[in-house]
């Protein structure tokens, strides 16, 4: 009997047990936990319930597709409103602006917010009041090395940049490193100051930054080939920005003069160019804004042979700025796990779909054109994707080729298009470069716009 006894109770112990356990999982697990504040229990969410209820909330809310709600938004009525895309207004952002420009000016890469739309779970971080409160981490630096490690492994897995035995740095976005770099490389007598140059065109932070800081140690020489012409037997220090693929128009640049160079790889991924091998460079720098589309989380980090390079970067970040915002890099660091799940080929893939969708369609209706002509796209083999195929770059470096559009940005904005001018690029304003990265509403109307104008120069040869 005794033994009938045992063997029931341990039966019934289970039973109860197991309706326990299903009785937590179904959430009844809250309302025990409420009803006994003083005992815990590892399962039920607690003080993240509230930012978690704020964020979904948010999420949401409607915007027809042509805007989105944010925590930090404006708020009306009790809650965050809606941000339009460009050309969309109202209350849920449905309503269309008549006549509306096409702004494919700016460099914003929204074009992979429904990536993170889809990765929404796994892509959150919910920060903790008390978060890294200290200026450093428990190892006294200032970076955390698990961000470090990750930016490592993504590096390994893309095949575009050798970061075994270098250093690293992170930087305010990549704007805030290439000063640091041309700090780190600059001459130490004032006496003669380094030279800094890039070939036109090219990103006009180089000049911007140089000229601002005013530094007695560095100047703004201007486009390399011109500077190495007038300098054959000089030999003067000089500083090479190389934007390889180029900002305005995505060629993979190689370095001219063979000295110090600042190898600019903000676009060097997969979604915008082939990676036929990876960069080995003494100074790399690359941007999450680029990579992932969190331009405003602005993050950046630089790859760094040379010691005393990189000490000097150190010294340029620590005196300041005190580092970057830990906030920052726990997002950076969640952002990049999902960037190099399953080898990085559902971002990758996403990301690249996105960009050769966009230029197949420009290109055809381009194609019809005399007017307008786009830079050279040469098929290479892309190691990443283990397939030969064009590029797919950010940006349309437009050329007017009539004799009398000698500004070819306002021929586009007399098509109701907005872009950045040659000149911006110390290049001729026969060029204009077109953005391809905003949002599928910019690049729907861009599409347009671009049709509109293809057809009237269609009709005036007939009419002729």
């Amino acid at each position: 009997m005794k033994k009938y006894c045992y063997g029931t109770c341990f039966l019934i112990s289970i039973a109860i047990n197991i309706l326990f356990s299903i009785y937590l999982y179904l959430g009844g697990g809250d309302r025990w936990v409420a009803k006994n504040p003083d005992i815990t229990y590892g399962s039920p969410l607690t003080w993240t319930e509230k930012a978690a209820e704020e964020a979904e909330a948010v999420a949401a809310i409607s915007c027809s597709g042509h805007g989105i709600a944010f925590l930090d938004g404006r708020i009306s009525d009790g809650q965050p409103v809606c941000e339009c895309y460009d050309c969309y207004g109202g209350t849920d952002c449905s309503e269309l602006s008549p006549g509306c420009a096409a702004d494919a000016d700016s460099g914003d890469p929204i074009f992979l917010e429904p990536f993170w739309m889809q990765n929404a779970a796994a892509s959150a971080v919910v920060i903790p009041g008390w978060h890294r409160m200290s200026y450093r981490y428990a190892d006294d630096t200032l970076m955390s090395t698990e961000l470090e490690t990750y930016i490592r492994k993504l590096h390994s897995i893309v095949g575009n940049a050798i970061t075994e035995g270098r250093y690293m740095v992170f930087g305010v976005g990549s704007s805030q490193l290439l000063s640091a770099a041309v700090y780190a490389l600059s001459s130490e007598n004032s006496s003669s100051p380094s030279n800094v140059v890039a070939s036109i065109p090219f990103y006009p932070m180089y000049k911007s930054q140089t000229v601002l800081f005013n530094s007695e140690n560095f100047q703004f020489e201007g486009d390399t080939n011109s500077w190495q012409s007038n300098n054959q037997t000089n030999n003067t220090d000089v500083i090479e920005f190389v934007t390889s693929p180029n900002n305005p128009d995505g060629e993979l640049k190689k370095s001219v003069l063979g000295g110090k160079t600042i190898y600019d790889h903000a676009y060097f991924w997969p979604h915008f160019t082939p990676i036929p091998g990876p960069s080995d460079h003494d100074l790399m720098i690359f941007t999450l804004s680029k990579l992932t589309g969190h331009a405003g989380t602005r993050f950046g980090w630089a790859i760094i042979k040379d010691k005393d390079v990189y000490e000097k970067f150190l010294n340029y970040i620590f005196t300041a700025y005190l580092g970057i915002s830990k906030d920052t890099q726990l997002r950076v660091l969640k952002l990049l796990k999902v960037a190099i799940e399953q080898d990085g080929k559902p971002l990758f893939q996403f990301a690249y779909n996105k960009m050769r969708d966009r230029w197949d369609r420009l290109t055809s209706v381009l194609s019809k054109s005399t007017r307008f002509s786009t830079q050279n796209r040469h098929h290479l083999h892309c190691n990443f994707f283990n397939k030969t195929r064009l590029p797919s770059p950010a940006y349309v470096w437009v050329k007017c080729e009539r004799e009398e559009d000698d500004d070819c940005g306002a021929v586009l904005e007399a098509g109701n298009i907005i872009s950045r001018s040659g000149r911006v690029f110390s290049a001729k304003d026969r060029y204009t470069r077109l953005s391809l990265i905003k949002s599928q509403d910019d690049f729907e109307l861009l599409l347009k716009r671009l049709t509109e104008l293809v057809s009237l120069e269609k009709n005036s040869i007939e009419t002729m």
